[in-house]
């Protein structure tokens, strides 16, 4: 079966030096949705290999070897350090690269394809121990019942608990996507403007404690459009404010509270399609994330919770 030809700027051919083909993929990647990060880290590392090839040197003309001595460069010989994380993103960028122009006809073959990739045995993700997520709850309580008593940790802590959303999705929460006139069947609807995003649109479920406690708050502070009118930073610092409360060690970041909404649910049965819908995630992101979340359930040693 031949490859599915992905579109690339009708100038570029196998005579095209390296730099004016970088810079056409990284237009056909910015035309794809790419972020703004992305393009940035992608783009630098096809720049550093255009700075250790010869200047001259055409597409059609750099080999597997050329790549495997890049590589060796980076690893051993150059100046700066490259960790395990930043190899393995600069070979991903690579074969991404000659991949696009082979599938799109420029080359006749893909000097990339038998490169080898590094994946990264990346750390199991924080999450909090059943006794810290009761603890952090408690401690929003005491912070929304104290003397000074900001209601804010508590809406936002028990949401991602309950939902999982992810900090931007709570920054670009608005009070219209939330469906709270029957406490008993509140939700809560995720969208994203951009299509190459629809996949993580979704409906969640909201508690009736949860939605008590946003109306005191919606109130408090008049909230009438976003839901959270606060800088990212505020946000973190409301959490960090309930890991003080609560005398941790370490922080509550929105991360942690993800992973720790994600393996309550596990460890309480609900089924894995259910799951990896509410995270927002594909069905190939699941593969990963549903093993992490068993060996947190193990070394946490969770049982039900809530």
């Amino acid at each position: 079966m031949s490859p599915k030809k992905q579109p690339v700027s009708a100038h570029i051919q196998e005579s095209t030096l390296l730099h004016p083909a970088i810079q056409a993929w990284r237009i056909y990647l910015r035309d794809q949705g790419r972020s703004h990060h992305t393009l940035k880290a992608f783009t630098a590392d096809l720049n550093l290999l255009e700075s250790y090839l010869p200047t001259d040197n055409q597409i059609g003309q750099i080999s597997t070897a050329d790549l495997e001595n890049h590589l060796h460069w980076m690893q051993n010989e150059r100046d700066v350090p490259c960790s395990a994380k930043t190899l393995s993103r600069r070979i991903t960028s690579i074969k991404s690269f000659f991949r696009w122009l082979f599938e799109a006809g420029v080359l006749k073959s893909n000097p990339a394809d038998p490169i080898i990739q590094k994946p990264v045995a990346s750390r199991l993700p924080h999450a909090l121990t059943q006794s810290e997520y009761r603890l952090a709850l408690e401690a929003a309580r005491a912070i929304r019942d104290g003397a000074k008593a900001d209601p804010r940790p508590l809406v936002l802590l028990q949401l991602v608990l309950e939902t999982a959303l992810k900090k931007g999705e709570c920054l670009n929460l608005m009070v219209e996507h939330l469906e709270i006139d029957d406490p008993q069947k509140a939700a809560l609807y995720v969208r994203y403007s951009n299509p190459r995003f629809r996949y993580k649109e979704r409906r969640l479920p909201l508690s009736k404690d949860w939605v008590e406690a946003y109306k005191a708050y919606a109130q408090r502070y008049d909230i009438k459009d976003q839901v959270f009118p606060w800088s990212q930073r505020r946000l973190e610092y409301l959490l960090s404010d309930v890991a003080e409360e609560a005398k941790f060690e370490k922080n509550i970041s929105f991360d942690s509270l993800r992973w720790t909404s994600a393996v309550i649910d596990l460890v309480n049965g609900v089924d894995a399609e259910t799951i990896r819908q509410k995270l927002g995630i594909s069905k190939i992101q699941w593969r990963d994330v549903h093993e992490r979340l068993h060996k947190i359930a193990r070394e946490y040693d969770y049982t039900q919770a809530r």
